[in-house]
């Protein structure tokens, strides 16, 4: 059963992480933000460990990266949040007791950037436990992209396989155990790359999606009120880690 899982899941990926080729309809999305056509200006090295807020429809989920289990990835999955890039992004490839796969962005211009932009691969720091937060591969080396899944049953079968874990899962894993797992472990993810969002919302209208990722700040800012005293004179701060 295992060696069946192993085969299904880096077959799914690695037709996930196929060039999209065909030119993408006009009903696609409204343009996307600069730096998510431009992978260069989303280099920035993660902080040592960051919070992650998934909004998705079925509930919230927070996710905790910490970079030194897999650099290399934290820094491509710190920046993609920065960038929006999974903002819309469907959970297109689950299974229950197995895995949540997602990371193909709704608009197809935006995947035909960032299919060329692979990682080089990170050294297995972490085991892929339940909850455990890892980038899909191809079965050849440095094949990483953009795709990422969540365990949701002990997968330390790929350990070995060079599935390197950069977080897991704190706050609502419960969420993420009732994505909607009907389209199996082998969904059209060349027509999702190709053709975004209105093919996934003809073709798979009941898969859970993220709405928004956000960067959860270390300490909240603190809430403006006014007052009609004097004003305290200006002080420097840190910069945000959630500045764009």
């Amino acid at each position: 059963m295992k060696q069946f899982l192993t085969m299904m899941f880096v077959c799914g990926a690695a037709f996930a992480q196929t060039k999209a080729t065909t030119a993408a309809k006009s009903t696609t999305p409204a343009a996307p933000a600069r730096s998510l056509l431009n992978p260069s200006t989303l280099k920035a090295k993660a902080p040592e460990t960051f919070k992650v807020k998934f909004v998705t429809t079925q509930g919230d989920v927070l996710i905790e990266v910490t970079r030194a289990w897999a650099p290399l990835g934290a820094d491509r999955f710190y920046n993609l949040v920065r960038g929006k890039f999974f903002d819309g992004c469907a959970f297109f490839r689950v299974k229950t007791g197995f895995m949540a796969q997602f990371g193909i962005n709704p608009n197809p211009n935006v995947m035909a950037v960032w299919n060329n932009e692979k990682l080089q691969d990170d050294p297995v720091k972490q085991s892929n436990k339940r909850g455990y937060v890892t980038f899909a591969a191809a079965s050849f080396p440095n094949s990483r992209g953009t795709q990422l899944f969540i365990s949701t049953g002990d997968n330390a079968f790929l350990d070995p396989q060079g599935f390197a874990p950069i977080g897991q899962v704190i706050e609502g894993l419960d969420a993420v155990d009732k994505f909607y797992d009907g389209y199996g472990l082998n969904p059209d993810s060349t027509a999702i790359q190709q053709m975004g969002k209105p093919w996934v919302d003809k073709h798979m209208p009941k898969v859970d999606l993220i709405k928004t990722a956000t960067i959860v700040p270390a300490v909240p800012p603190a809430a403006a009120t006014k007052s009609t005293t004097a004003k305290a004179p200006a002080t420097k701060s840190t910069t945000s880690t959630t500045k764009q």
